[in-house]
């Protein structure tokens, strides 16, 4: 092995010691749903079943918070899952005829 090899091995080691920077994790969104007079309660469980994966025994009980206290926080996603999850809902509440309001805000 050369000098010169030896130098540059020298400035690879230099270069693995440094510590990256770390990087911010980015902001969480709160999915909300509210609670309107007008929508059934079945309807509700399943949109909590379909589009946030709980249980249909998390989805009753999600529902009556939502029911009892006016909304309930259903989810929290980054901003892009979300405002998807968001737009999931209100469309198929939209298709379905019933006014659900589902919106998100920054955690």
């Amino acid at each position: 092995m050369s000098d010169d090899d030896a130098g540059q091995n020298d400035g690879d080691a230099d270069l693995l010691l440094k510590t990256k920077p770390k990087t911010q994790k980015p902001p969480l969104y709160k999915v909300l749903l509210l609670n309107d007079d007008y929508t059934p309660m079945e309807f509700v469980v399943h949109v909590l079943e379909r589009f946030f994966g709980l249980s249909h025994a998390q989805s009753f009980e999600l529902m009556l918070v939502v029911h009892k206290k006016g909304l309930a926080v259903v989810g929290v996603f980054s901003h892009e899952v979300a405002e998807t999850k968001v737009a999931q809902v209100m469309d198929f509440a939209r298709r379905h005829q019933h006014p659900l309001q589902c919106t998100m805000e920054k955690e």
